[in-house]
């Protein structure tokens, strides 16, 4: 190591601290973790070297790469690591050219200013993901208690509308046995298919408030999934749609309400068809490990944007046209897997679509 005059070594000292005082006015002025507050720190970092003018500050963490200019080809560097909840999240390295300087040229004082430095990356880094944690946390508990107090809700709706359904759609049946008029008929029976797209709407009520008895039996997945797809072929055939269904085992079997899970995969791959433009292919893949069993749906459709991928699984949310449907079919699916202890995940397909995986414990 260079040794240095009083007045250097001092001046020296002046710089790092400088950098310091620098590095934790950023810091604290930042109200996110951001690539503009990471640039302020590595040009403080650089500002505090002695040989300022020729070095180069690299910053590497999992998100982002930053220089304070274009690296050095042959290069020494002092380097120290960044640790995030005792992990390894990357490193801060100072460079020098190699043809003009050599390790002798870096200080013990720098080595130990750039330990605090990556000490204060680590501890700014951890505080925002804790800050993200947290906030997705909060939104988790506050979807979780709309879904609750909108299922106390609905069952109470759901009842109430049950029987004066009944009774309209009886009436309604009668005076069509009794009625020859052509055209009074044809109203009557338009009364009679809004009350059964009515008793329709009841019924995904009240499986989204969870009213309707939920019998978990073990039992085989493939004659399920097969049942549910042949009453479908219509809708494949309709928009020239194929689909592919994929078992890694025909004789899993799973503990699962049977009328539950077709429900689930009714709305799944119906809004699949909805969404997959004609002559695609619809996937369905059914897999498993020792303790959970895995189903995906993958569609080659627009996808779903990312600014409202939160709020899919919200009652009454719906991007379709008014009278196609009524936003109840994906929180239908979210409650009925919550109630097997399961889990729902959406992905984005590549190049386009969307991918649903439902994960649910095989006992």
């Amino acid at each position: 190591m260079n040794l240095l005059s009083t007045e250097d070594d001092l001046r020296e000292k002046i710089k790092e601290l400088t950098c310091l005082y620098e590095i934790s006015k950023t810091i604290s002025k930042s109200n996110s973790l951001n690539i503009q507050t990471l640039y302020d720190i590595i040009i403080s970092v650089k500002n505090a070297w002695r040989y300022c003018t020729e070095n180069v500050v690299e910053l590497h963490i999992k998100d982002y790469h930053l220089s304070t200019a274009e690296e050095i080809e042959q290069a020494i560097y002092q380097s120290s690591t960044i640790i995030v909840n005792k992990t390894n999240y990357g490193h801060i390295k100072v460079h020098y050219p190699s043809k003009k300087y050599n390790l002798n040229d870096f200080s013990e004082d720098e080595q130990q200013l750039l330990d605090t430095i990556a000490i204060e990356i680590g501890n700014y880094i951890d505080k925002y993901l804790t800050l993200e944690r947290k906030a997705a946390l909060r939104r988790t508990i506050e979807r979780m208690e709309r879904l609750s107090l909108l299922g106390e809700m609905t069952a109470g709706i759901a009842h109430e509308l049950n029987t004066p359904l009944g009774n309209i759609l009886g009436f309604a049946e009668l005076i069509k046995r009794q009625n020859s008029n052509p055209e009074i008929s044809a109203d009557i029976s338009i009364i009679i298919n809004s009350v059964i797209y009515s008793r329709e709407i009841v019924k995904k009520l009240m499986f989204f408030s969870c009213e309707i008895p939920q019998k978990l039996e073990l039992q085989k997945l493939k004659p399920i999934i097969v049942f549910a797809l042949s009453f479908l072929k219509s809708n494949f055939q309709k928009k020239t749609i194929r689909h592919e269904l994929s078992f890694k085992d025909d004789t899993i079997m799973a503990r699962v309400d049977s009328v539950q899970i077709t429900q689930v995969l009714f709305n799944l791959l119906i809004n699949a068809i909805y969404a997959s433009p004609e002559k695609s292919t619809i996937k369905i893949i059914i897999d498993h490990d020792k303790t959970n069993l895995y189903l995906r749906i993958e569609d080659n459709g627009a996808g779903i944007p990312d600014s409202i991928k939160e709020k899919i699984f919200e009652p009454f949310f719906s991007t379709k046209p008014v009278n196609y449907g009524c936003g109840l079919g994906l929180s239908v699916v979210h409650g009925i897997i919550k109630n097997h202890n399961g889990e729902i995940i959406l992905q984005d397909n590549f190049p386009t679509g969307s991918i649903f995986t439902i994960q649910i414990p095989l006992s």
